[in-house]
């Protein structure tokens, strides 16, 4: 085992479950030989607090799903399950100042045309809430003036990222949360030094633990400083010390020169374009944007790089160019935004509720991981009782056990209802999209799980009307022809092990 894998298990949220069971025999062995009568008086103390902290839990305006799991493991863990919920909910989050200055950047940026929204309004109304929905709550406009491509697979995107990178002439921006040294990122490298060497602003992000623990290519970073490429490490990595950690940036986001962004589920890794074998075949998608719907994804991208900066961007030095923007030709209508946890407002998971409520006809999924909390399960069993033929493509190779455990788990109480799962026979599926009636569609970042919904900086598009939602429909139906349907009799055989294990994990599905 490498060393990456080392850390990668070391910090796995599986191993740190399994320690925190250790910790808690250790710490009662130690105390009761420490202690002794005095012992009871400890115990009567956390039991209290529990109990406490048990009333206060329930009475929270939280997600019910994660409520029931600091229940579980309090009970469970009586002498650290408090005192583990006490430090998480007190270091979980960036301080205040930083939340409000990220919303901030963006109400002084982001203006809606209402000229376009009455546009959407005139052709589907009901697509029109959603859109001010996100306009007013999410702080990202709707636009017409945009055209989207959408990508089936990885290799596809990056060809066409190579060729878009080629021609910047003013700035590149670039975000993901995996960086991984290899083919990849070597031919980005190498356009990237070009590009800062020409004089253009050239920025890569990065995250502190996808990759700047787990991968770490800091070779190939210490290169690209040297060459003038701005490179930034997002909330690095400090084990133990605040579980902060768990805000990610999970975006995946490239944007070029103000009128060119790419968008999509690939990071910088191989076996995003398939170059290595990882789990079987790698299935990623993405889109690229062009025109005014660009300005969404650039003013994300300076929103976080702004944290932990002294000195503001002036964000209208990379308003895109007039002459870029008159050569488009509209086709629907574009509506990019962001997921942040520094708020209180599930953006993400209320636009799949929406698009999932709103489908008459059909709804096709594909996610990488199925772990619903009960507002999406009940609302894809109600939208299947209803009529809709409800479609989800996971991985049939998982990226990790435990998720695939907890996703069959999941698989009869769907099923049961009429809703058709599949698995992605060929390998893994890392695409992250939602159809609904071949009209409305949803890509991006964001899986079905509780860390992409509650968690992680996400990015997605929401495509009204627009040629790519047709495209992606195509994708979905030939993608169902190499996956292979799941019926109730499969989630019978599965080993009784596999079921319990599942039912245990259940319990702490959103703490995972």
């Amino acid at each position: 085992m490498n060393f990456k894998k080392i850390l990668s298990t070391l910090f796995s949220r599986s191993f740190i479950f399994a320690l925190i069971i250790i910790l808690q025999i250790a710490f009662l062995i130690l105390t009761v030989t420490a202690l002794g009568e005095k012992f009871y008086f400890v115990y009567l103390f956390l039991v209290v607090l529990d109990v406490i902290l048990v009333i206060y839990i329930t009475n929270k305006n939280d997600n019910p799903s994660y409520k029931l799991s600091w229940i579980v493991a309090i009970s469970v863990f009586p002498l650290l399950g408090g005192i583990a919920y006490i430090f998480i909910k007190q270091s979980q989050k960036f301080p205040k100042t930083i939340v409000n200055r990220n919303l901030e950047l963006g109400d002084n940026y982001l203006v809606q045309n209402n000229d376009v929204l009455s546009q959407l309004k005139e052709c589907a109304y009901s697509d029109a809430k959603l859109a001010e929905y996100i306009i007013n709550y999410g702080r990202f406009p709707l636009y017409r003036k945009t055209n989207v491509t959408y990508f089936p697979i990885g290799e596809q995107q990056f060809e066409a990222l190579l060729a878009e990178l080629e021609k910047a002439e003013r700035f590149i921006f670039m975000e993901f949360f995996i960086i991984s040294e290899g083919y990849m990122l070597d031919k980005i490298t190498e356009i990237l030094i070009n590009k800062a060497r020409e004089g253009l602003d050239v920025r890569l992000m990065y995250d502190g633990i996808g990759t700047g623990m787990l991968n770490n290519p800091k070779e190939s970073l210490d290169i690209l400083k040297k060459n003038g490429v701005k490179c930034k490490e997002f909330n690095r990595f400090t084990p133990f010390l605040s579980s902060m950690q768990n805000n990610r940036d999970h975006r995946k986001t490239v944007v070029i020169d103000g009128h060119t962004a790419f968008n999509g589920g690939t990071n910088l890794a191989d076996e995003y374009i398939n170059r290595i074998e990882r789990f079987g075949h790698w299935k990623d998608t993405a889109i690229m944007v062009k025109g005014e719907a660009v300005w969404n994804y650039t003013v994300m991208f300076l929103q976080l790089w702004e944290i932990g900066e002294k000195n503001k961007s002036d964000f209208e030095l990379f308003l895109p160019p007039a002459d870029k923007i008159a050569e488009i030709v509209s086709d629907g209508f574009v509506q990019p935004f962001s997921d942040s946890p520094l708020d209180d407002e599930l953006v993400g998971k209320l636009v799949y509720l929406e698009l999932i409520n709103n489908a008459t006809d059909y709804l096709y999924i594909t996610t990488p991981y199925l772990i619903l909390d009960h507002e999406l399960l009940t609302a894809l069993q109600f939208s299947a009782k209803k009529g809709v033929d409800v479609r989800i493509i996971t991985p049939h190779i998982p990226d990790k056990w435990y998720v695939h455990r907890i996703a069959w788990n999941t698989y009869p109480m769907l099923i049961k209802e009429g809703v058709k799962i599949y698995e992605y026979t060929p390998g893994f599926i890392h695409a992250k999209s939602c159809i609904a009636d071949g009209k409305t569609a949803v890509i991006g970042t964001i899986n079905l799980d509780y860390r992409s919904l509650y968690l992680h900086f996400e990015s997605a598009s929401v495509l009204y009307g627009s040629s790519a939602v047709k495209d992606m429909k195509k994708d979905f139906d030939d993608t169902l022809a190499l996956s292979k349907l799941i019926t109730l009799e499969d989630c019978k055989k599965q080993p009784l092990i596999h079921k319990i294990s599942g039912y245990v994990l259940q319990l702490f599905a959103p703490l995972l």
